[in-house]
């Protein structure tokens, strides 16, 4: 088997996407595209080595990729088995050989990369790796003390670009003004609508309990004097220094 059968086998295994031929005048062109925004995450060629300034006249395989940065991009064309994009010199195209001079394994990191490149920003969410969350309560809205008083797990307005798997530091404010729990994200986008005037969803996510902070610790005081946190009025992100500290916290 060449690599060039190799690589469709496991984009079909890894993305459940096929190659498409689209092209009468190149049968042996194909394309890998995403099934929700349609944008090519690789395209396969068979084209000669002259046209991609290798002295051969013979053709080779060579799949074409697209990475996130320029930069990245000119990098590795300074490597061999590695050129500026065939089908169009510049932007963000590589070409990389198929005939063994790029060990198989690299050829998929690169694809994967162009994969996450051209996905859609719902996939993008997705497939990104779990996140942490600086998320308010208001007392005067929900009494989130009592709610962990009475159970383990709790549902929670669901916050923008949160997903399954985060985790979430719950901050409570005034009379308290201090971050409280650390949870995790157990299930998100559950549909709910609710609206009392001052609270609106449509959409929940379950929050689970994994840790308790004393109200003196992590206060707003502190959040500001140490971590440059000056409000907390809606999910935010982490700092990396807050986050060590919250969690070596014991």
């Amino acid at each position: 088997m060449n690599l060039r059968e190799k690589l469709f086998q496991y984009v079909k295994k890894k993305y459940n996407a096929a190659p498409e031929y689209l092209w009468m005048r190149f049968p042996d062109y194909a394309v890998f595209r995403h099934a929700d925004n349609g944008k090519w995450f690789g395209i396969v060629m068979n084209v000669s080595g002259e046209k991609l300034g290798i002295d051969n006249d013979d053709k080779v395989d060579i799949l074409n990729v697209k990475l996130p940065d320029p930069l990245l991009a000119e990098m590795l064309i300074q490597q061999s088995g590695f050129f500026r994009g065939y089908h169009i010199s510049r932007g963000n195209w590589v070409s990389i050989l198929l005939d063994g001079s790029v060990p198989f394994e690299e050829v998929c990191r690169w694809l994967e990369e162009s994969y996450l490149t051209t996905a859609s920003r719902q996939k993008k969410q997705k497939m990104r790796p779990p996140k942490e969350w600086l998320i308010p309560s208001n007392p005067k809205f929900y009494d989130i003390i009592k709610a962990f008083e009475e159970a383990e797990e709790i549902d929670w307005k669901q916050g923008t670009g949160i997903k399954k798997g985060d985790t979430v530091y719950m901050y409570v404010g005034a009379p308290v003004s201090a971050i409280l729990y650390q949870c995790e994200v157990t299930e998100a986008n559950i549909p709910y609508e609710y609206d009392d005037g001052n609270v609106h969803m449509k959409e929940i996510m379950k929050i689970k309990l994994l840790k308790r902070y004393p109200p003196d610790k992590f206060t707003f005081q502190r959040l500001k004097d140490e971590y440059n946190i000056y409000a907390v009025r809606g999910p935010r992100s982490v700092p990396h220094t807050l986050s060590e500290d919250l969690n070596f916290f014991k």
